[in-house]
């Protein structure tokens, strides 16, 4: 059988911004386009200084079959949210490649994949579009996501009025709703009021059933072992575990408690 996903000794490297100290700048391609311009013109001058790089992921391989729910944990730094931004197409490689087979949903940052100068209602039809779905398609469910987003009154504005709650519920029930093959989700499920969370959980269940192929980043335990049949363990960029959900949990809580000190 074909995964869905298939990743294939991936890494990327990033650039440490001189200017900011330690502090490490993700890129988007774009923005990695005017930089390669800007230090080609700065060698020109004979002020390109060399960079310290770092490898936020290095030789990252596995694959996720059709229907499976995949979790990815690690601590924060790990990559996770790097590898995810890959798989989104949103940064390229350095090295390596990811294969998806099929349309992908994802949620990512608050707002990621939304026009900020549209209303509610053209961001519907824009994501929907994007994911492949025709018009009359996104209208088949149109009512069921504005409702679960409970954005009736502010349907018309523009998103970039939005509050970042009504953002991520907006950004969550058009890729819950909207059936792509592939569901990306990066923390999502952590952000809102306590009524959100269950309403998400409880529609992430019935996502789950339908037998769509999802990843999911989160740093809730429970949530991996309740709702994935396998999990990831990423550390300092690289894949250090992978198999069934409650045992790469269980590997990881071990490997993260604190030692104890020595008694002198």
């Amino acid at each position: 059988m074909r995964p869905m996903i298939k990743v294939e000794n991936l890494s990327k490297q990033y650039h440490i911004n001189a200017s900011q100290g330690t502090a490490i700048r993700y890129d988007t391609i774009r923005e990695s386009m005017v930089k390669a311009v800007r230090s080609s013109f700065s060698r020109m001058r004979g002020n390109g200084r060399p960079k310290e790089r770092l490898w936020a992921l290095k030789d990252v391989s596995f694959e996720v079959k059709p229907g499976e729910v995949m979790g990815i944990i690690g601590p924060n730094g790990a990559g996770k949210s790097t590898l995810l931004q890959i798989l989104s197409r949103i940064i390229e490689p350095t090295t390596g490649y990811a294969e998806l087979y099929g349309h992908v949903g994802s949620l990512l940052e608050i707002g990621t994949g939304f026009h900020p100068d549209l209303s509610g209602r053209e961001n519907i039809y824009l994501n929907g579009a994007v994911l492949g779905m025709k018009r009359r398609e996104i209208s088949a469910k149109f009512d069921e996501i504005v409702a679960f987003a409970g954005i009736e009154r502010f349907l018309e504005t523009a998103v970039k009025r939005y509050s970042s709650g009504m953002y991520v519920r907006l950004a969550f029930a058009v890729a819950a709703h909207l059936n792509p093959e592939i569901l990306i989700i990066d923390e999502v499920l952590a952000v809102g009021d306590a009524e959100f969370q269950k309403k998400c959980h409880e529609k992430m269940a019935e996502v789950i059933k339908s037998g769509r192929t999802i990843l999911l980043v989160t740093h809730s335990m429970p949530v991996i072992t309740q709702l994935c049949q396998n999990a990831i363990l990423i550390k300092s960029g690289r894949l250090q575990t992978i198999g069934p959900a409650a045992e790469v949990v269980d590997h990881y809580q071990r490997i993260s408690e604190p030692q104890p000190s020595a008694v002198q």
